[in-house]
């Protein structure tokens, strides 16, 4: 893998995004629907104001355990998001997306240009990435040895 490669190589474009203004309920009903696990929050412009993950959902459950089903549908994304997101350019490289992951236990970079949401990098992607070009160069390897002939 080539850590100075662009993100924008292996970013997920197609992103699912929520309002601040949506509820939790809705949010829990997209992650029941999909595999992953964070939401970007944009505003009408598109521009990235929050993120939000299951863990968030869950976290808020363990600690309003007498929270009424009532008060989940009520309650919206604003009133849990994170808000003060870390941001990767799509120029920025693998590299420093990795560095950003480990160093702070992140599974999910939105990736902007300015403020505008191009797409989302996760840990997932990452991997993917790297287990991709390390199969490639395996089925590429070039055997540098002559046979022994034995008859």
């Amino acid at each position: 893998m080539n850590p100075n490669a662009a993100i924008r190589d292996l970013m997920s474009t197609e992103v699912v995004t929520i309002r601040g203004e949506d509820t939790l309920t809705k949010v829990s009903q997209i992650f029941s629907k999909k595999t992953f696990h964070h939401l970007p929050v944009v505003d009408d412009k598109r521009q990235l104001v929050g993120i939000i993950s299951k863990e968030d959902i869950l976290r808020l459950l363990s600690v309003r355990t007498d929270m009424s089903d009532r008060e989940f549908d009520d309650m919206q994304v604003k009133d849990i998001m994170t808000s003060n997101v870390v941001t990767l350019d799509p120029d920025d490289s693998i590299g420093l997306a990795a560095d950003i992951f480990l160093a702070n236990r992140f599974h999910a970079l939105p990736i902007v240009e300015g403020t505008n949401l191009m797409g989302i990098l996760t840990t997932y992607d990452l991997i993917k990435f790297c287990f991709k070009e390390a199969w490639i160069d395996d089925e590429n390897m070039e055997v540098d040895y002559e046979p022994e002939n034995f008859s």
